[in-house]
């Protein structure tokens, strides 16, 4: 156990200041909760150094939704009374009384990066160090403890900004909300931290402990101020917001994408993009889309929780919890919903709407139709118009259209139906009985003219 270390994560408190009813660590950023960007820079952290490491999350308001987010890998512990951030780490001991080392995180530090973790456990471990944390010089300190120094620069406290005088507050170095601990020398201390005015015990306080014991207190620098930003209220959570973003942008165009517009272009964080791929201004990717590679998406498109393949086009559109095989091209102002599968090659063109539905190789489907709850096969036309009218008022019912039929336009087609394969309708058609393979449907209702013979008409 001499290297094993123990992560823990706070993430018991509201936020006041949020004025939200969600818990604060679940607020998101770029699409992710906060919570789960810091857990990210940790996890990242102790990978590339190699160090063997549990896992904690400390949990209070809306603990059952922050442990939803959390997978096995997080033991939690609940703070059933938020008394302070020293009595949040006390609730860990029994979980983490056995490690050598303990690492303490803020779960509102999102910005906080694997590369400063890992430097802050080293520095710790390379000066033997009791306490070590994270400071940073900023030009905003509101809401955060300021860090005390003596006249020859020793650290000698931190102080909350709720206790702290005008002379202290004046200081712009703060404390970042990171630590390292010595395991031994961690648990003992936190019971002899005071209890502020506010009612709370402050871990910031083991500092003063630490310095009046003698003990060894270390304090890093981060290089980037902007990582020890502290998300109080939803000013810095926007602040935090346009920091990720830059950062994600700036990833994925290193990595070969184009982004014509970066300002105008939003990536959440686990989205994934192919090399060669072009983002047009006013695009958003969502979720955990997947973009293939040597794709062009936008301008004014909108793409969520989907994945799309290689070479595909969308335009002026939006794409939502679907899949785009191989060189589909769509838009604009076209909308898949959830549930759509298009195959290798088809186009959706302008003011088209596919729902639920599976859509086959080189099928087209030009302008202005439905498609909803539907089974396409390949290198089928969709004319101008056509509508799958698949819900009887109670229940949705299933469309089935064969290889190479060839719908006409303002077709409807009255679920439950099947057209078969190499099958026609005729311009206009209410099409409420199945047509068979290689049949002409045509009339109000659709009935069937002719059918060809050898698939030749």
């Amino acid at each position: 156990m001499q290297d094993h270390w123990t992560a823990i994560v706070l993430a018991a408190g509201l936020g006041k200041r949020m004025r939200s009813r969600k818990p604060k660590a679940l607020h998101p950023i770029a699409g992710r909760p906060m919570l789960l960007h810091v857990l990210a820079a940790v996890r990242a952290a102790f990978e590339s150094a190699g160090r063997d490491v549990r896992y904690v999350a400390v949990v209070g308001h809306g603990a059952a939704q922050v442990k939803a987010i959390l997978d096995n890998s997080v033991r939690c512990v609940e703070q059933a009374e938020q008394l302070g951030t020293g009595h949040a780490v006390a609730q860990a001991q029994s979980v983490a009384s056995g490690s050598a080392h303990v690492l303490v995180i803020n779960a509102d530090v999102p910005l906080v990066s694997p590369d400063t973790v890992a430097a802050l456990m080293k520095c710790h471990l390379d000066d033997k160090a009791d306490l070590t944390f994270l400071t940073a010089d900023v030009d905003d300190a509101r809401d955060q403890g300021r860090v005390q120094r003596d006249a020859s620069g020793r650290v000698t406290g931190i102080v909350e900004e709720a206790g702290a005088d005008a002379a202290t507050l004046a200081g712009n170095e703060i404390n970042a909300g990171v630590y390292c601990f010595r395991g031994d020398w961690l648990w003992p201390r936190l019971s002899r931290i005071e209890r502020s005015a506010a009612g709370e015990y402050y871990l910031t306080n083991l500092v003063a402990i630490a310095v009046r014991e003698g003990a060894t207190v270390v304090a890093v620098p981060v290089t980037d101020p902007a990582e020890a930003l502290g998300i109080n209220d939803r000013v810095q959570l926007a602040q935090a917001e346009a920091v990720v973003r830059e950062r994600i942008r700036r990833q994925h165009m290193l990595a070969g994408v184009t982004i014509v517009d970066p300002q105008t272009t939003y990536i959440d964080a686990d989205v994934t993009i192919g090399m060669d791929t072009t983002l047009h201004s006013n695009t958003s990717l969502r979720g955990r889309t997947a973009i293939g590679e040597e794709c062009e998406i936008g301008p004014d498109t909108q793409v969520v929780d989907s994945s799309i393949g290689d070479h595909c086009r969308v335009v002026t559109s939006v794409v939502e919890q679907s899949t785009l095989e191989d060189g589909v091209d769509v838009g604009p102002f076209s909308h898949l919903r959830a549930g759509a599968h298009i195959g290798s090659g088809a186009h959706i063109g302008n003011f088209a709407e596919v729902k639920n539905s599976r859509l086959g190789r080189n099928t087209k489907m030009g302008h202005f139709s439905y498609i909803g709850d539907a089974q396409v096969g390949d290198d089928v036309n969709i004319g101008a118009g056509t509508i799958t009218c698949n819900f009887d008022g109670v229940r949705k019912h299933r469309t089935i259209i064969g290889d190479g039929a060839f719908i006409g336009s303002d077709t409807m087609l009255i679920a439950p139906v099947e057209v078969g394969a190499g099958a026609r309708t005729g311009a206009g058609s209410v099409v409420n009985h199945d047509v068979p393979p290689n049949a002409l449907a045509i009339g109000v209702p659709a009935r069937i003219r002719r059918k060809k013979e050898n698939n030749v008409d």
